[in-house]
């Protein structure tokens, strides 16, 4: 048994090779629920949607996230109407957004709901909502405090980070099978997501973090950044507005407390002897996933540890 934790793209990209090399149904995984937010009356999980169109084969590859082929004529009606459409949604992907909220508002948790969609796609993973209570991840900024998406889609990431807020954390309690997953594991993977807002966030979940330090499973990271840059996101700018430098070595030194072994690039191979005086094993691969090719070698690599 896998279990995975997981923010958006990069992670759904490293998932795409983890299944070609497991069955599916040996898979779980825990994905942020920060992001998600009410757009339009709906309740949106983009991070839960990136993971599910991308495994089921029906993202859109060109951006990483929505439904290929997707059109906006709904987006573009509600324009027309005079609200905001800075985040785009894809008439295929609305209806993944009203029949989430549709459930929820009949009582299902979050949980349910993402195992009925992920039927309804053909999944067999377990993909797990890192909670099931409302939780939000917003950003400081010097004109006050935005939600994650906010300040990544509408305002592009242009603003200094002065701070991250975890809105929720202090009651937030893991969704049902979560912390399990981590413990009967044999390989839990840190995916190559946000440090910050993606797999931070999932790590302030109380238990989530407790149950990485006490699973006998191995640990193992994948790191986000390379060469001194994130593949994707805003992750170098959140981590310079934390105080932290934008390296692999960082991010190793967030997860040091649970991680066994954190897998590199091969052009951050000067970095190996820094991470493991953190008491980590250093993996030096590629870890830029530009082929179906890259995303198995790279997850091989990590199932090899």
């Amino acid at each position: 048994m896998i279990t995975a934790l997981a923010g958006g793209v990069g992670a759904a990209r490293f998932l795409t090779g983890l299944v070609r090399l497991v069955k599916q149904e040996d898979v779980s995984v825990i994905v942020n629920t920060g992001d998600d937010i009410e757009m339009f009356g709906l309740h949106i999980s983009p991070d839960i949607d990136i993971v599910a169109y991308t495994l089921a084969g029906i993202v859109d590859d060109e951006k990483g996230w929505g439904i290929k082929g997707d059109t906006f004529q709904c987006l573009e009606m509600l324009k027309k109407f005079g609200l905001e459409t800075w985040f785009a949604l894809g008439d295929k992907d609305f209806a993944t957004h009203i029949f989430r909220t549709d459930l929820l508002k009949k009582g299902f948790t979050l949980s349910q709901v993402t195992d009925e969609i992920c039927r309804v796609l053909g999944l067999k993973v377990n993909i797990l909502p890192m909670t099931n209570d409302k939780f939000e991840t917003r950003i400081k900024i010097e004109e006050g405090s935005v939600h994650f998406e906010e300040y990544f889609v509408k305002r592009q990431a242009k603003d200094k980070v002065l701070g991250v807020e975890f809105v929720g954390a202090v009651n937030a309690k893991p969704s049902p099978k979560v912390t399990d997953s981590i413990m009967n594991a044999e390989v839990v993977v840190i995916c190559p997501s946000n440090p910050i807002v993606s797999i931070g966030t999932i790590l302030t979940v109380d238990g989530i973090r407790d149950a990485l330090r006490r699973t006998s499973a191995k640990v193992v990271g994948v790191s986000p950044i390379v060469a001194g840059a994130p593949i994707k996101g805003p992750a170098d700018k959140l981590l310079r507005g934390l105080g932290f430098e934008v390296s692999a070595f960082s991010v190793a030194k967030l997860y040091a407390d649970f991680l066994d072994t954190f897998v590199i690039d091969n052009v951050d191979a000067a970095e190996k002897s820094r991470i493991e005086s953190l008491g980590i094993r250093v993996r030096i691969t590629n870890t830029v996933m530009k082929s179906l090719e890259d995303k198995v070698r790279l997850a091989k690599t990590v199932l090899e540890d």
